[in-house]
């Protein structure tokens, strides 16, 4: 009722049944109060939300579990069930209501068949005669896996005393079966809720056979069975929901049954487009058929048709597992060409493959003028892996120009390869040119300096991080710290190795 009355022309009516709801001892829902607050602010009605917001906040702490229901709770868990504990129960008193027995089950939501079993004891115990709403309320608390066999038992029995699960909760469990992987009880659900009066919306068919198609393994019995119960209901069946089919036909690999299903989609006036041929494409290449895929690929091209991001992506990426490089790089310059964005997984992609094939130098190429000439910012794990690569080939000045984009896009530093390598093969005018490309409006903070000299200490070089220190700017040849660390040059020595960790802990 507060769903139907709120609303701008019938708000006076709306609050006057809040009113009368508070004065009797009843609640708004949490699921209710969500709903009308988006509507509320849909239709720009700012003081009715204000208030609104205010009203439940108020019920929801008057309505908190009274002491009543909380005793009760309380019994219920302390200990396992048996005979004193439903005598315990028996000597309360406490009134039985629907408003009481929801917040028990919610709040023994976390123990589904403690509360399964104050169901039943209730019921059999106190003679209470359960309804839909009871009914409703124990089954989104029976949404688990450990609990599925009860929840199933007591859907039956719900149907059975002539109930049907709700809307509300249709969609809670739903999105509740799907989060938790367990799609047979989702669509099995589905199908029943199709059977009743309360069927569920378009968006719920749709949003299956999506979640089903993008799978890396659809499920089609699943998919042909949420398809063929939304098309017996009479609804009508819009292109995306055969879109999804045919994807999911064509990722498993079933081409034939999928041209068999584009003819179904003609008939219906649905022809191919660019979205079908898409899929043709990357279920023919993630098959392995990467010929056939390309021969696809020139035809849709040749007749104007766009692929899906998606499409080329997986192309190149096979291209990249089989070894042949110089195709994963052709057909990523033809999307360069096409003024398609580039993607970082996609670049992370080819310069994995690169690295690979032993042609970090290409890598590196490509990384430089993908950021320097689309913008385009790598993840940090494409930077890092190249940079050891680079390293790995004592290829210190290019891993530095990486180094400095990386800065430049505001990446975290990245000290440990640089520290490694420069401290076993580097000089000491290498590690200031480290420390220089880490300094892009500022100075580095005191622990990369202290890092890098201690780098040169564990290996020995005594020397070489003394010097690195005098060629540091004053407020590090100055600090305290490091004074302790690398002693004076007459010396031209370092503290043990458990200085060098004492420093790490001064200047972290």
């Amino acid at each position: 009722m507060l769903r139907i009355l709120g609303c701008e022309e019938t708000m006076k009516e709306f609050w006057d049944f809040v009113n009368k709801m508070s004065e009797d001892g009843c609640y708004i829902d949490e699921d209710t109060y969500w709903v009308l607050m988006s509507n509320f602010k849909k239709a720009q009605l700012t003081d009715d939300s204000n208030t609104l917001k205010e009203s439940f906040t108020k019920m929801t702490r008057d309505s908190a579990l009274d002491a009543n229901v909380k005793g009760v709770v309380k019994v219920v868990l302390m200990s396992e069930w048996n005979e004193d504990m439903e005598k315990k129960l028996g000597e309360m008193e406490f009134k039985l209501s629907e408003n009481a027995l929801l917040r028990i089950f919610l709040a023994l939501h976390k123990r589904p068949l403690r509360a399964l079993r104050f169901f039943r004891w209730v019921e059999e115990h106190m003679g209470y005669a359960h309804n839909a709403v009871t009914y409703n309320c124990i089954l989104r608390v029976l949404d688990k896996k450990e609990t599925i066999e009860e929840f199933w038992s007591l859907v039956k029995e719900l149907k059975s005393a002539g109930h049907d699960i709700d809307s509300d909760t249709y969609i809670k469990l739903s999105r509740s079966f799907r989060r938790s992987k367990m799609l047979k009880d989702a669509v099995e659900l589905y199908e029943i809720m199709m059977d009743g009066p309360y069927n569920p919306p378009f968006s719920n068919c749709c949003t299956f056979l999506v979640e089903i198609a993008l799978t890396n393994t659809p499920d089609l019995d699943f998919a042909f069975r949420v398809f063929n119960k939304y098309e017996a209901s009479g609804q009508t069946l819009v292109r995306i929901l055969y879109d999804m089919i045919h994807r999911s036909l064509t990722t498993v690999g079933r081409f034939d049954e999928a041209e068999k299903f584009l003819d179904t989609m003609r008939n219906v006036g649905h022809e191919p487009n660019n979205i079908t041929y898409s899929h043709i494409v990357f279920g023919l290449t993630k098959a392995g058929r990467v010929e056939e895929a390309c021969k696809i690929l020139g035809e849709m091209e040749a007749q104007g048709y766009v692929l899906e991001f998606k499409t080329w992506e997986i192309i190149i990426q096979r291209h990249c597992l089989a070894g042949e490089i110089d195709q994963a790089l052709n057909i990523f310059n033809k999307i360069l060409e096409k003024n398609i964005p580039a993607d970082t997984d996609l670049l992370e992609v080819l310069v994995n493959g690169l690295c690979s094939r032993e042609r970090v130098d290409d890598a590196y190429t490509l990384v430089i003028e993908m950021v320097e000439k689309v913008n385009i910012k790598p993840f940090l794990d494409t930077y890092k892996n190249l940079i050891q690569k680079l390293l790995g080939e004592r290829k210190l000045k290019e891993a530095l120009n990486l180094l400095r984009l990386m800065k430049k896009q505001n990446r975290p530093s990245l000290e440990e390869p640089f520290n490694d390598y420069i401290s076993k093969f580097g000089t000491v005018d290498d590690a200031i040119d480290y420390l220089m490309a880490l300094r892009v409006k500022k100075f580095p903070p005191v622990v990369i300096y202290s890092h890098a000299i201690e780098s040169f200490c564990k290996e020995g070089r005594q020397s070489e991080a003394q010097d690195l220190l005098e060629k540091c700017p004053p407020h590090i040849r100055g600090d305290s710290g490091i004074l302790k660390f690398v002693t004076s040059p007459k010396r031209k020595t370092c503290a043990k190795k458990s200085s060098c960790k004492k420093l790490i802990t001064i200047f972290s």
